[in-house]
């Protein structure tokens, strides 16, 4: 029973950094850049959700306040590419990484100047509910955390593979220089990617508030989400997924079957076995350029 315990808290939580990695492989995909303020993103999105939430604020239900956090972190990462990231096209990737590294310490910052430090709970229809089943206990916030990803990865690859918008992310994907000689907006088309990177970390911010309580310093999950997306493959939406479910259940094993603090570094360690043994990831999906 305690394996299948830990196996299904490991299954939620890897489920939102899986969320988390996707962000991190979108962008990738679409620019080649690597956005380290995606999981501040994430936390700004479930600030959002709580200050639309709370009764005290502006009191919406729930339903209605996940689909405006939504698009209003949707919209802030979209601007950010704009106004900023865009600012960079032609420089080399390393300016880029200081600059989303930048963009995450002012994202902690003024989270933590309008909602403070002190960790504040977001209220969810199913907190506080769970279901037994044959001695296991499943929580509401794990299930939601496993349908969540499920219905998004579902959706994620039917816009990528079905719409023309998705074939045209793909395309500009795999050859951003070919992909503009046919006409494909590339600009625009990396805007869309950033807002839709922060839509899907909004998500991942909503399951994990409503499983604990939420304060700044959870941006820095944004690491162990990055970590998830070097196991999968960098260039992988799938993998990101299966590289978050290995990161998340790896820290309940580890703690139980080891030891507490070994499950802060069991991540780290099994990416570095990764990148030893395989170094573009489990799911790695590698191009030759002409040059």
């Amino acid at each position: 029973m305690d394996f299948l315990q830990l196996l299904i808290s490991g299954v939620s939580n890897g489920c939102i950094y899986g969320l988390i990695a996707l962000g991190f492989v979108m962008i990738y995909k679409a620019s080649e850049a690597v956005n380290f303020a995606q999981g501040d993103l994430m936390m700004a999105g479930a600030f959002i959700t709580l200050e639309l939430t709370n009764p005290d604020r502006m009191g919406l239900p729930f339903i209605p306040a996940v689909l405006i956090a939504v698009i209003i972190t949707g919209a802030v990462a979209y601007l950010l590419e704009v106004a900023v990231i865009r600012r960079l096209f032609g420089q080399p990737q390393f300016a880029i990484v200081i600059l989303t590294i930048a963009l995450g310490f002012f994202l902690r910052f003024l989270a933590g100047v309008i909602w403070g430090h002190e960790p504040l709970t977001l209220s969810t229809p199913y907190a506080g509910v769970s279901f037994e089943v044959g001695g296991v206990i499943f929580g509401a916030e794990d299930i939601a955390a496993i349908a969540a990803t499920l219905l998004l990865t579902g959706a994620l690859y039917l816009f990528c593979s079905k719409t023309k918008l998705g074939i045209a992310m793909q395309a500009a994907s795999q050859n951003q220089m070919a992909a503009y000689y046919m006409g494909i907006p590339i600009k625009r088309i990396n805007g869309l990617v950033w807002g839709l990177s922060g839509a899907v970390a909004t998500v991942a911010g909503i399951l994990l508030a409503s499983r604990g309580s939420i304060d700044p310093s959870i941006g820095f999950l944004g690491i162990k989400a990055f970590a998830a997306a070097v196991i999968g493959g960098f260039g992988s939406l799938p993998g990101a997924i299966v590289g978050g479910l290995i990161v998340g259940i790896s820290e309940p094993f580890a703690a139980r079957y080891i030891e507490a603090g070994v499950s802060q570094i069991a991540p780290y360690a099994i990416m570095l076995l990764i990148l030893v043994t395989r170094p573009s990831g489990l799911f790695s999906q590698v191009y030759s350029k002409k040059v």
